[in-house]
């Protein structure tokens, strides 16, 4: 591990006497909750949710305390996520992604990495929106950088840009052959009003209808230098790439999680009514449990990740785990939600109707669970797996 991966400043944490960012959220939910409805029928983006999440000072949980931010933990930005999802699926997965961004740059700002704090700045003093590409970029990104005097030219497609049309920065990756070292990727931050940026109109999905998660076209976008965060090998998770999907993960895990709680706690409140049906207690209890063990599944992954993460493969796949476990649990709950609540969750504006769509889009995060179970027992038998030792 290279030293520029250790840290020269000290991790902070929320002040103890604030309520936690899951309390803030908690307290603004049923104002996010009255619009979720209406952004999923239209597949509009969640504006008056981002309204109150600047307003409760959200959007800067992640920064550090020093740079005027919340100094929210990972475990408090999943706790935030997930009380979301409870609320608005569409904002808990949208705001994870900027969250996501925002803790990352934290993490490079502890080590003195160049221009994180002046992004974390811009993040406290004027809750800037921070878009990533990574779900659909990862190891193999989509995009070609081709280097000139100054920096680099990038075009490409990026897909599942979630606030895309209403960020400021994208943290993208582009693919780069490097005439010493061969195919490369380098992580970019690059500024959504940056020419050759153009955002689409093409986010019509089943679910997750309210992230906007337009395709953002880049065309010879101009990229300097100093705006070049990383290079690394094509491919292969590598030891920042390690650190960016232990901090990532687990926050959009705690988004799905969320969905399906709530997906949950709508079902057990319509079948109130046939509480002594020895069916519904079965379908409830295996609803509750497998909520408890994918909840025990993301605490677990977290205390390997800690609060200031290293590079580990171990975390990586214990992260990968977790998050597979969330999202076939959460598709299983919504299933099972949807059979519990009846007739009347059928109908669309039905919280269960929404989660059982939402909570789908969990399986297509890198790794999917299926790739995840592979590198497991890849792993397990000492075979090659593309995350670096």
């Amino acid at each position: 591990m290279t030293s520029t991966l250790q840290p020269t400043a000290t991790p902070t944490t929320a002040t103890p006497t604030t309520a936690t960012p899951a309390e803030r959220a908690a307290a603004i939910g049923p104002r996010i909750a009255a619009h979720a409805a209406r952004h999923d029928v239209e597949g509009s983006f969640v504006s008056e949710a981002y309204d109150e999440l600047r307003a409760a000072g959200l959007l800067r949980a992640a920064v550090p305390v020093e740079l005027g931010g919340g100094g929210a933990t990972i475990r408090d930005l999943v706790a935030l996520q997930r009380e979301l999802g409870h609320h608005c699926g569409a904002t808990a997965l949208a705001s994870a992604m900027h969250q996501h961004v925002v803790a990352f740059t934290a993490w490079r700002y502890r080590r003195g990495l160049p221009g994180a704090e002046a992004t974390l700045r811009r993040v406290a003093e004027e809750q800037i929106l921070l878009v990533s590409t990574g779900g659909g970029d990862y190891t193999q990104p989509q995009g070609e950088a081709v280097k000139v005097d100054g920096g680099y030219r990038v075009t490409g497609r990026k897909r599942f840009a979630s606030q895309s049309r209403h960020g400021t920065v994208i943290s993208t990756m582009a693919c780069y052959d490097d005439p010493a070292q061969g195919r490369r990727v380098l992580n970019l931050a690059v500024p959504v009003a940056a020419e050759g940026v153009t955002v689409a109109d093409n986010w019509d999905t089943l679910g997750m209808r309210g992230t906007a998660s337009n395709d953002i076209d880049l065309v010879d976008v101009f990229v300097p230098d100093d705006k070049v965060l990383a290079n690394r090998p094509w491919g292969v998770v590598d030891p920042p790439l390690q650190v960016i999907s232990s901090i990532a993960f687990p926050i959009i895990s705690g988004a799905y999680l969320g969905v399906a709680e709530a997906a949950y706690g709508a079902a057990v409140a319509a079948a109130a009514r046939r509480a002594d049906d020895v069916v519904v207690q079965r379908q409830v209890g295996v609803m509750r449990a497998k909520l408890q063990v994918a909840g025990w599944a993301l605490d677990g992954a977290l205390a390997l990740v800690g609060e200031d993460p290293t590079p580990s493969r171990a975390t990586v796949l214990a992260v990968m785990n977790a998050k597979a476990e969330v999202a076939r649990a959460g598709v299983e709950v919504c299933d099972l939600a949807m059979e519990v609540a009846g007739g009347p969750a059928f109908f669309r504006g039905s919280v269960v109707e929404r989660a059982y769509r939402d909570v789908r889009a969990a399986k297509f995060h890198p790794f999917t669970p299926e790739q995840t179970l592979v590198l497991l027992g890849a792993d397990a038998l000492g075979e090659p797996v593309p995350i670096a030792q």
